[in-house]
């Protein structure tokens, strides 16, 4: 099986798509996720994939917490402008309508969705950090909005080019 046929493989998997927030005092970031999921009812926990190269990575641990704004299945170019502009000089947020979380992390107005997560632990997993957030609050903005999938997006992010070029034996 071939690096591209790996990449299709993998988009089968069912995910969404979603801006992350995070802030430590007045340094505020968001960047695009797609490895995001439940996995607790009591408690409500997320589990988040966080890549620590990531600039937001040190603003989620030392902001104690994130938000998650689900996107809506017309919201590609939002997605690409969080998940593509990468530059850490460049705020992010500037010229997008959002609101501070509790702990000032943004929540985009025009998101399907949105929870605020407290940071309850995370793990090293591979090239990535897996972190989990206790679920403190949320609301549903659009209710008859459909989300967007991770698979809507083709290869937007690239990420084709980091699959091995075959699974291993």
């Amino acid at each position: 099986m071939a690096s591209a046929e790996i990449a299709e493989l993998f988009r089968r998997v069912t995910l969404g798509l979603y801006v992350v927030g995070a802030a430590d005092g007045e340094r505020r970031d968001a960047f695009t996720a797609a490895w995001l999921t439940q996995v607790s009812f009591d408690p409500l926990l997320l589990a988040l994939s966080v890549n620590p190269q990531n600039a937001s990575h040190r603003l989620l641990h030392a902001g104690g917490g994130f938000t998650v704004s689900v996107l809506e299945e017309t919201q590609q170019e939002v997605a690409r402008h969080f998940g593509l502009s990468s530059g850490r000089d460049r705020d992010k947020l500037a010229g997008i309508a959002w609101r501070p979380g509790r702990r000032g992390a943004p929540v985009l107005r025009d998101a399907l969705a949105w929870f605020e997560c407290e940071l309850a632990g995370a793990m090293p997993a591979g090239d990535h950090e897996l972190v989990l957030g206790r679920v403190v609050d949320g609301g549903l903005l659009l209710p008859g909005a459909r989300p967007l999938t991770y698979a809507a997006t083709g290869d937007m992010d690239g990420s084709s080019a980091l699959y091995p070029a075959r699974l291993s034996a």
